[in-house]
């Protein structure tokens, strides 16, 4: 058994595909014509940290609803983490590509982390070894 997918609910397809793919260095896993349950034209967008296996589905919001959780999927906590080998080459590639960083490096126990937005507003957290 395994985690396949995570879902991150984002504004605009293309928008998050260049985030997570030029900005953070994901592989662009799949980017199919899809349905929504009730027949309308959607995508099935996954992206992918290159070597992991878990994915995320980038998923457009769909109504007002949907609307409202973009950017505060998680109420405000980080809810996401992205973990590198090499915290200060990855932090520093992030910073020049324009990333929102909400809190500077620090170090705690299990590592390097300093708190960055996604393109929908989600905090995560970039970890690097202690």
């Amino acid at each position: 058994m395994r985690i396949d997918l995570v879902t991150i609910v984002v504004a605009e397809y293309d928008r998050a595909i260049e985030f997570f793919t030029g900005v953070l260095g994901f592989d662009l896993v799949e980017d199919s014509p899809s349905l929504t349950n009730d027949g309308r034209p959607k995508r099935w967008v996954v992206v992918r940290p290159p070597g992991a296996e878990t994915g995320i589905l980038l998923a457009r919001a769909d109504g007002e609803r949907q609307g409202a959780v973009v950017g505060d999927q998680l109420a405000g906590r980080v809810g996401f983490f992205l973990r590198v080998d090499d915290f200060d080459a990855a932090y520093d590639r992030m910073v020049a590509a324009g990333v929102e960083f909400v809190s500077l490096p620090r170090a705690e126990p299990y590592g390097r982390v300093a708190v960055f937005r996604d393109v929908a507003g989600n905090r995560w957290d970039l970890l690097g070894p202690a």
